[in-house]
């Protein structure tokens, strides 16, 4: 389609051929008729159409030579530059934790302290244990004993010797057993502070874990309990029951 218009603008540029000669006389003439007038008003007019003719002319032939040149053609359309897709790093999965941890080997120290040489803390369905209470100071001290039992005791004493090593007087004592079932005393008797829990007539202490301790002041410092003792003295349905042992000092 594009051929054909410009084959035919061609041809029609080439049978064309302006008089130019013949436009000039004319307006030659058409001048020298007017020329007796010369305002400057009609002048202008004049010169006007003189201009209109020949941008006329050379219009023509400014629209043979763009005949001839061809039609330009639509551009063509600039290619679209690729944009790069982004780089997706993956997200690498962590492994599995192990459901459990094993726990950590350890071997218990020993939670018992050594009891005396000449002790006996264990005895029948007895079991005993003494020590300085840990909140003990220089001037106040607590001696503690713990006392186990498997079977119900029918009988029971408990003697606790606090040696005198100057200034050691009573402050208190107490137990984890009734208070109504025992009959207390503290004397001081042999160079020993003596506080005894005699289990009453008819009264039973059950099986299980019991606590008796003995309060005191002394003389200012750390005191010397080397020479401390107790002594427990049992009945129960498997006869006779006898421990004794000393107070260990605080860890």
């Amino acid at each position: 389609m594009n051929e054909e218009i410009n084959r035919r603008l061609r041809e029609a540029a080439e049978a064309h051929e302006p008089d130019r000669a013949r436009i000039l006389a004319r307006v030659e003439r058409g001048l020298a008729v007017r020329h007796r007038t010369r305002s400057i008003t009609r002048s202008g007019p004049r010169a006007a159409i003189a201009a209109l003719i020949a941008a006329a002319t050379l219009a023509t032939g400014g629209l043979a030579v763009a005949a001839i040149g061809g039609v330009p053609s639509s551009p063509a359309p600039r290619p679209t530059p690729a944009v790069p897709s982004p780089t997706v790093t993956p997200t690498p999965t962590p492994s599995a934790r192990p459901t459990s941890s094993p726990a950590p080997t350890t071997t218990p120290p020993s939670s018992r302290p050594t009891p005396p040489a000449d002790s006996r803390v264990q005895n029948g369905p007895l079991w005993s244990e003494g020590s300085i209470d840990a909140d003990s100071n220089i001037y106040w001290a607590q001696s503690n004993l713990i006392l186990k039992t498997t079977q119900p005791l029918t009988a029971l004493t408990v003697e606790l010797r606090i040696a005198q090593t100057g200034g050691v007087q009573k402050t208190g004592n107490w137990q984890t057993l009734p208070n109504d079932d025992f009959t207390v005393t503290v004397e001081e008797s042999g160079g020993a502070l003596r506080y005894r829990w005699t289990l009453k007539p008819g009264r039973t202490a059950p099986a299980g874990q019991h606590q008796f301790a003995a309060q005191y002041n002394h003389a200012t410092g750390v005191r010397a309990g080397k020479r401390d003792n107790y002594h427990v003295h049992a009945q129960s349905s498997a006869g006779s029951s006898t421990v004794w042992g000393g107070f260990t000092q605080p860890r």
